[in-house]
């Protein structure tokens, strides 16, 4: 019989696999890529599960093994590409990427950890305690990494419309 924690992640990771897709998907860039690392992010997480010490905590915890696995493969692969939003296969999941091209280019340009505190706050809407959490990082940390991208974003999109 499984114990209530089990019950609990087996629910939270059959039910959030859009969400967590997405995120995948606007790091990797890779259909086939982000399904991959959901899949080894739920195994993981399965696999770790004794690890998870604070039930409450189990959202940022998988997304911070999520998170991690899509770092991992940016890592192995060390390039990024961006594939138009019309080339990719709907299929039965969300828009990964928000409906400007323009601005999810800009912000797959940012560099790496600004980018993940923006795609966290922006395309996962979480708080910047959670951010701060899934990451580890300090919360003043993310605050500047945020107010960063956002400076830089303003000012790239800035340049275009002025063109």
């Amino acid at each position: 019989m499984a114990s209530l924690k089990e019950e609990r992640l087996e629910s939270y990771l059959t039910g959030g696999q859009a969400g967590f897709y997405r995120l995948a998907y606007s790091y990797l860039q890779n259909r086939e890529e982000a399904l991959d690392a959901v899949q080894t992010a739920v195994c993981r997480a399965l696999e770790r599960q004794d690890s998870l010490r604070d039930e409450a905590a189990l959202g940022t915890w998988f997304i911070r093994i999520l998170v991690n696995t899509c770092m991992d493969l940016l890592r192995q692969r060390k390039r990024v590409t961006f594939v138009p939003p019309e080339d990719l296969d709907t299929g039965s999941y969300e828009a990964p990427l928000p409906e400007d091209g323009a601005l999810a280019s800009r912000v797959n340009a940012l560099p790496p950890e600004v980018q993940t505190v923006v795609k966290l706050r922006f395309y996962e809407d979480m708080s910047l305690k959670e951010i701060s959490e899934v990451t580890g990082w300090n919360l003043n940390t993310v605050k500047s990494r945020l107010y960063a991208g956002l400076k830089k974003l303003r000012i790239s999109l800035e340049g275009v419309s002025m063109q």
